[in-house]
């Protein structure tokens, strides 16, 4: 009795360390697959991550050159034109906002790009971040010259990522299947629409602006199908289906081990691809 309830008790624990690995297993997997079908905004993200490292190790002074000199300002722009417009769309200007910006870039650009593939997708996010950044930096050159804005608006800090993810924001509501797709859509334009009717500034202006740019790409959307909402609880299921045999077999396999005649045979090592 005693050797019987020692041989159940030693198979028992090995199921749940089994079926871990099996999940830790089909995790990597998913991981590996989610990154290789949105190359462009992980490697987009890869540059933030380093850049954000540089500002943060960077002294005061360093800082202020940086966030100044990469900057698609007024003065920038003038200077330097496609310099300005292209790198200024690969800083933050607060290190400690970057794992909000990860958050968002997988929420937002890798289902864009999974969606409509890499090109169509760096097309809508790049032409948004240029229009957006010339046409709000215009209305601050203007106001300037009209005397309500200070000329030293244009030496303002003007970088990041966020007329990117507008335009992203604005093209993905033509994956929401319908009638959510009019929740979506009203959610968008409350979110960039109340900015400006509440006294914005001239990045809401060019969040807008880029929010309607990812709109106004419904070509790149066409004959690519929508979520389909009601198959996620099916896809869990299966997954769960999966991590459950992992753990069955084993069970199985330390049951026939410790108590299965005859000798034993070396298992070859699966691979997991």
């Amino acid at each position: 009795m005693r050797g019987r309830d020692e041989r159940r008790g030693s198979g028992a624990p090995g199921r749940w360390p089994a079926a871990a690995v099996r999940a830790a297993s089909l995790a990597r997997s998913g991981v590996r697959s989610w990154i290789a079908s949105s190359p462009g905004t992980h490697i987009w993200l890869l540059v933030i991550g380093i850049t954000s490292l540089v500002i943060a190790a960077a002294s005061q002074d360093l800082e202020t050159f940086l966030l100044h000199r990469n900057s698609s300002n007024i003065h920038q722009l003038t200077k330097h034109p496609l310099q300005s417009l292209l790198i200024s769309g690969f800083w933050i200007e607060n290190p400690s906002s970057f794992l909000l910006y990860a958050a968002l870039f997988q929420l937002l650009h890798a289902n864009v790009e999974r969606w409509i593939g890499t090109a169509r997708w760096l097309f809508t996010v790049g032409f948004a971040h240029i229009a957006a950044t010339l046409i709000s930096q215009e209305i601050v050159l203007l106001s300037i010259e009209d005397h309500s804005l200070p000329r030293s608006m244009k030496r303002v800090v003007d970088i990041g990522v966020s007329y990117g993810l507008a335009a992203a924001a604005g093209i993905l509501t033509y994956r929401m299947p319908r009638p959510c797709r009019w929740v979506y859509l009203a959610g968008v334009v409350l979110f960039f629409a109340v900015p400006l009717v509440t006294g914005g500034t001239f990045t809401d202006v060019g969040h807008a602006i880029a929010a309607a740019i990812g709109l106004g790409c419904r070509q790149f959307t066409h004959g690519r199908p929508p979520w389909d909402f009601g198959s996620v609880p099916g896809a869990l299921r299966r997954a769960a289906v999966v991590v459950g045999r992992g753990s069955g077999r084993a069970g199985r396999s330390g049951l026939s081990r410790t108590d299965a005649p005859g000798p034993r045979r070396s298992r070859r090592p699966r691979s997991n691809r």
